[in-house]
């Protein structure tokens, strides 16, 4: 009788973790048509050039993306070139080095900073972090590297670097909550096994736990480069939101998401509009290229991985 239900609920259960696929497919689909139904006046009026010009000017209405791309795109490279290093050294630490009462502390600890919400990371590097910078990091980073581009002009506390930093501290905790979890996942047997031939604390991590858990790494990673990517409000406090590309990191810049924020409700012509849309489409694009990146590169480690074992 017990066999007979779970036969008739089989069918139930198939149909409805289908309707679930398909309702995320529509709701993608759903996305995209709107986005680009609402673009399709800038979609005329400049075509692919929209993506190559960096004027935006609501008055001549003349847009281009190719600042806010740019903004985009640096700020989040910033974010990950330093969120990625610290979060596996943080993994690591917990894993294989500390006690474990310090691991559930700092665990816990990590785990409360992903659950703060992106407006007080913006108004903390709006009011706390942006006056450090202009007042020591900046002139330290300019009386070190003189001549460089990357560290000129005035140091005025908000810009790329301020919106990469902060962008890094909001990413941090996941790839490192991510990355903990997979390292602690490798299986116990294997780094005895490896402390048993004679291999030191290093070398069990460099050459058993991180191989082992690469393409949890590589996921966490992604998941980290997608939230930054689109994040909104802390970039929006901190980056200057200026429609200007300059290779200086203290100068003020936009990305697509603060653009959007800063100027939808600001959109007092169809044209205007439409260039904004246009932008969300831009970022949606992005986010799918990102996606099939990471569903790439996962599936290549994963073929490495297994001819390699």
């Amino acid at each position: 009788m017990q066999r007979r239900t779970h036969l008739s609920l089989d069918p139930a259960f198939r149909w409805l973790t289908l309707t679930g696929g398909l309702l995320v497919l529509t709701l993608v689909a759903a996305i995209f048509a709107t986005l680009l139904h609402g673009s399709l006046p800038a979609l005329k009026q400049f075509g692919f050039g929209f993506l190559l010009s960096q004027d935006w000017n609501p008055v001549t209405e003349q847009y281009g993306a190719l600042s806010s791309i740019y903004g985009t795109l640096a700020s989040t490279f910033i974010a990950m070139l330093i969120a990625v290093p610290m979060s596996l050294v943080i993994a690591l630490f917990l894993v294989e080095l500390a006690p474990p009462q310090v691991s559930r502390i700092v665990g816990g600890a990590i785990e409360l900073l992903a659950a703060i919400p992106s407006i007080i990371y913006g108004m903390w590097g709006l009011f706390v972090f942006a006056p450090f910078m202009a007042d020591h990091i900046q002139p330290l980073l300019s009386r070190l590297s003189p001549g460089l581009p990357f560290f000129t002009g005035p140091p005025m506390g908000i810009g790329l670097l301020s919106a990469g930093i902060i962008l890094a501290l909001m990413i941090l905790p996941f790839i490192t909550s991510v990355t903990r979890d997979v390292f602690a996942m490798v299986p116990a047997v294997v780094k005895e096994s490896a402390y048993g031939m004679g291999s030191t604390t290093w070398e069990v991590m460099r050459k058993v736990t991180l191989p082992y858990g690469i393409q949890g790494v590589v996921g966490a990673c992604f998941l980290g480069l997608g939230r930054a990517i689109g994040e909104t409000m802390a970039v929006t406090f901190v980056i200057g939101n200026r429609h200007e590309i300059s290779a200086s990191l203290f100068a003020a810049a936009n990305s697509i998401a603060s653009t959007l924020a800063n100027e939808f409700t600001e959109a007092d012509s169809d044209l205007y509009l439409a260039a904004l849309v246009e932008l969300g489409l831009v970022l949606f694009g992005v986010t799918v290229l990102l996606q099939i990146a990471a569903q790439w590169w996962l599936r290549r480690t994963a073929k490495r991985m297994g001819a390699g074992r």
